[in-house]
């Protein structure tokens, strides 16, 4: 079974953004030009990606099976 691509993310800060919630688990988009400036492109409870600064953030590592949950 091929590895997956798909990276979450534990929000652990929302600063004054509506759509994360502090302590749930998001799907991050990788996009190396935004995170060499410090944010990462999530999916939020709007289910559109935006921009939100890494310390929001903890990068999760889970098990392959774990992932393809959270991804379906």
């Amino acid at each position: 079974m091929p590895t997956s691509t798909k990276h979450f993310v534990l929000c652990i800060e929302s600063g004054d953004a509506e759509d994360l919630e502090k302590g749930k688990v998001y799907q991050s988009l990788p996009d190396v030009k935004t995170e060499a400036e410090g944010l990462l492109r999530v999916i939020d409870e709007s289910l559109e990606d935006y921009l939100y600064p890494t310390e929001y953030f903890v990068e999760l590592q889970l098990p392959q099976r774990v992932i393809d949950a959270l991804a379906a």
